[in-house]
């Protein structure tokens, strides 16, 4: 027998009794941002390579340790992206979106790959819903793309999901602060990883995002950015806060958070649980104000954020939050006969055509075999159809959790099973209401 083949590792396959989980989440998310009105945009999974370099930051660790990254035939270097906003920049720029009525809101669902080292949350290829605001450079855009996250959780149900957001200033105070950091972590520098040795000249904010203990034990007593941020900055973050305190939407500022890119400038924020492990942040984001002109577009203040939704999955797991049922099939009509299975293919494409999930036999099965096979469906309803019927042109719909027994003309099949089906949905409802009565 020939060697199976596994899934490669750090990657995850969704089985069919799962994805309506999935489902559920990417519609929600999909709808609370069109509340907000962001429209969805959809970009290719790979880009140039330049593409991630310019715009995530070649001091990352993204960028130095974790993309997949592949000559085509051609001899382009193309990678596999790492994250979703590089490629919304690129798409904007190359169909000139920024020519359209300003803020141009996007979001996406999308798969993003990263060579890293697999864990409960974080994956070599993980998903992410994103939201991405062009052309906005008001305090209350900041405020209002942390709404859209904040919305979403509370739609889904969920608690104890804490909002931290800081402030990593502008290019022009940043330069002071950077001059700081480098002068804190050049006293110790001998016992520095090799990785933030080579930060040190080039960006030693990135140190502070560095997941060696040693770097981090250093890190703990560097400068704050927020206190070198300028006026301008600094009457931004107020703006935001202000902003958060009016839609009642808790918040801790948090002065060691810088977010792992390199594009981020001004606010930055993060939405983190206690609940799911070390890898506790769901939802993370900020403002790239000099990232589209950084990409060759004109200066365009924007900001976005990426929600994980692995994690997001796994923390609605671990509180206990309701998904919806999946959809079980409605009727499994159960052919006895060569005739009973031609005529079962016809009146299932009928009831599909109205909306019914309709099911029959494709595998030669006998009645009792079909019927535990409908059990295990947990399908609502069965029609036994055989010769008897097809003569008669009658037969019974039974309720499987009922037991309960309806005579229908096969000729009027589609019509007299969606009565069946809403008399047993007044019935439920009629208990239901019955109950809160008592």
């Amino acid at each position: 027998m020939a060697k199976t083949i596994s899934a490669i590792r750090g990657t995850q396959d969704v089985l069919p009794g799962e994805s309506y989980q999935w489902q559920y989440i990417e519609k929600t998310l999909l709808e609370t941002a069109s509340l907000y009105g962001y429209k969805e945009v959809r970009v290719p999974v790979f880009e140039q390579t330049d593409l991630f370099q310019r715009s995530v930051g070649d001091t990352t660790d993204v960028v130095q340790k974790e993309m997949y990254t592949f000559d085509d035939k051609g001899g382009r270097s193309l990678t596999l992206r790492p994250e979703g906003t590089a490629g919304s920049v690129r798409c904007l720029l190359e169909h000139g979106l920024y020519n359209e009525a300003l803020p141009v809101k996007a979001c996406y669902v999308l798969s993003c790959y990263r060579y890293e080292k697999p864990q409960a949350g974080r994956l070599r290829e993980f998903h992410q819903f994103g939201i991405e605001c062009f052309g906005a450079p008001e305090s209350s855009a900041d405020a209002e793309i942390i709404a859209v996250a904040h919305h979403a959780f509370e739609r889904f149900g969920l608690k104890n999901i804490h909002l931290e957001i800081n402030s990593i200033g502008c290019p022009e105070c940043r330069a002071k602060y950077l001059e700081a950091l480098r002068e804190h972590f050049r006293k110790s520098e001998a016992d520095l990883c090799e990785t933030c040795k080579g930060r040190l000249e080039r960006n030693p904010m990135r140190i502070l995002d560095c997941k060696s203990p040693i770097c981090g034990e250093i890190a703990a007593t560097a400068p704050k950015m927020i206190d070198y941020i300028c006026d301008d900055c600094r009457a931004h973050f107020e703006g935001v806060k202000t902003k958060l305190d009016a839609m009642g939407i808790s918040y801790t500022v948090n002065p060691t958070i810088v977010r792992g890119l390199d594009y981020y400038t001004r606010t930055v924020f993060e939405f983190v649980s206690t609940e799911i492990g070390a890898q506790g942040t769901v939802c993370g984001g900020g403002r790239y104000d000099g990232l589209v002109e950084e990409m060759g577009g004109p200066h365009l203040p924007s900001l976005g954020f990426a929600m994980g939704l692995e994690r997001l999955l796994m923390l609605m797991k671990a509180q206990g939050v309701p998904f919806p049922e999946d959809k079980k099939p409605e009727l499994y009509v159960v052919p006895m006969g060569d005739a009973a299975q031609i005529a079962a293919a016809k009146y299932c494409e009928q009831l599909r055509r109205e909306g019914f999930a309709a099911l029959t036999d494709l595998n030669g099965r006998g009645l009792k075999a079909q019927m535990k096979y409908a059990n295990k469906l947990n399908v609502g309803y069965t029609l036994v159809l055989g010769d008897d019927e097809l003569s008669a042109g009658k037969a019974n719909v039974k309720n499987m959790a009922t037991g309960e027994q309806t005579q229908v003309a096969l000729d009027n099949l589609t019509e007299e099973f969606y009565k069946i089906v809403m008399e047993s949905a007044f019935d439920a409802m009629e208990v239901s209401v019955n109950d809160l009565g008592k």
